[in-house]
């Protein structure tokens, strides 16, 4: 079980940070913090580079502590987080990763909710630190804060979409 929980931790942490990374820099196929910014633009988010920045860096940070095995209820959390927040943009294009759906995004946020609810495994930095296991209500918290928090920035976050060639135009101010 322990070989699998690293497995999973290790591909599933580094598949988010390596997703975070592309937002902020020109590594791993990304287009920069104004590539990152204009794709949260792009899909209707305020903020601009303070948007894609928090985004990405939750996902850098998310993604490299799940890996770890670190702080796993957090690290989980905030990956369902922000990847909950992908998933809402990909919703109207339907489930499958082929239309450009939400399969992906979902499937992190599933498998950040396992990691919180099993726990990192023996080869782990909780484990090595003796903070593994963690109690039931944290990972219990971390599963309802997680899609929680993502769904409030979405709320917090997502304008509403502007009639066809009505697009503001103080968008550079977001």
């Amino acid at each position: 079980m322990d070989t699998g929980l690293l497995v999973l931790r290790l591909v599933a942490g580094l598949l988010v940070a390596g997703h975070g990374v592309q937002k902020v820099s020109f590594r791993l196929g990304g287009k920069g913090l104004a590539g990152g910014t204009e794709e949260f633009r792009r899909d209707g988010f305020r903020g601009g580079r303070l948007t894609a920045f928090a985004a990405g860096g939750s996902q850098v940070g998310a993604g490299l502590f799940l890996a770890a095995g670190l702080l796993t209820p957090m690290a989980a959390m905030a990956a369902m987080g922000v990847m909950t927040v992908a998933s809402t943009v990909k919703w109207h294009k339907g489930l499958w990763v082929q239309d450009d759906g939400y399969e992906y995004p979902l499937v992190l946020v599933v498998v950040s909710a396992a990691l919180a609810l099993t726990g990192p495994g023996r080869w782990s930095a909780d484990h090595r630190l003796g903070m593994a296991p963690w109690p039931l209500w944290v990972s219990v918290a971390a599963l309802v804060l997680g899609p929680a928090s993502g769904l409030l920035t979405r709320a917090v976050l997502h304008r509403p979409a502007a009639p066809e060639g009505t697009r503001p135009h103080a968008q550079a101010a977001d």
